[in-house]
């Protein structure tokens, strides 16, 4: 019997591509790495594939996909097959904990996020997306329905950061024009790549509306593409370095 989704999504049957497209974007992760400090032990909550987690520090993967599992590069430990919300570590047995872009996908949010407190006696480094402005991002016109999807599935900010406690900060992400981490926003500039099942497969947010409104997306961007008219309204972009969208670095520290 097939076992059921830890989270909101399937994983198993739904990210057998997925670390081919969502890929570790260095400059995202000095951000994640600096947030980290001096930690020397590290729990990666919602591990996947294994983005973004530090090579010169010993790292504790927790991932209950097992497709997600089997796709770690060999120079990575493997995961532990386990959930955000009962992580299998003795309170204050890690000098941090992150977890980047999963958080939203927990079926019990704050009781991960508590857990990753519990466990950490150093800083709590969680990287998401602010549901609130998601809809700056010019996919809101073309396809409302993945971005309403998106909304609700996100965690407010500011929730994140009480449940959290201590002191947190929360970080603004520039997204670099040639982001190689395929999530939706990475492709402000690079709007053709949408046209492409594969992306569309390793951005999460496209298994929550129907496969129609995914069809009538792709014709109604390939024709804007084909006659100009996405240049004419969002061209500007594609002289734009970096897209100041809604990733966010939440750091929490004791």
């Amino acid at each position: 019997m097939k076992a059921q989704p830890a989270g909101d999504f399937d994983y198993d049957t739904h990210g057998l591509q997925y670390s081919q497209l969502r890929k570790t974007e260095p400059r995202i992760a000095g951000m994640v790495y600096a947030a980290l400090g001096e930690a020397k032990t590290v729990v990666n909550v919602g591990a996947g594939a294994g983005s973004y987690e530090p090579t010169d520090r010993h790292v504790i993967a927790i991932e209950p996909s097992a497709a997600m599992r089997a796709q770690r590069p060999a120079h990575l430990a493997p995961a532990i097959n386990g959930r955000a919300e009962a992580l299998p570590l003795d309170d204050g047995s890690v000098d941090a904990a992150m977890s980047t872009l999963s958080v939203h996908q927990w079926r019990d949010w704050r009781g991960g996020l508590r857990e990753m407190r519990r466990v950490s006696r150093g800083p709590v480094v969680v990287m998401t997306f602010d549901g609130d402005e998601i809809n700056r991002f010019w996919l809101a016109e073309y396809c409302p329905e993945v971005v309403e999807a998106e909304k609700g599935r996100f965690p407010s900010i500011d929730e994140i950061g009480r449940v959290l406690g201590g002191r947190a900060r929360v970080e603004k992400v520039p997204i670099p024009i040639d982001c190689v981490d395929g999530f939706t926003e990475a492709y402000y500039a690079r709007p053709a790549a949408f046209l492409d099942p594969r992306v569309r497969g390793s951005q999460s947010a496209w298994g929550f509306v129907p496969q129609e409104v995914q069809e009538r997306f792709v014709r109604d961007l390939r024709a804007d593409l084909d006659s100009g008219e996405w240049e004419r309204k969002h061209g500007h972009l594609r002289q734009e370095p970096v897209f100041w969208g809604a990733l966010r670095l939440i750091v929490s520290e004791v």
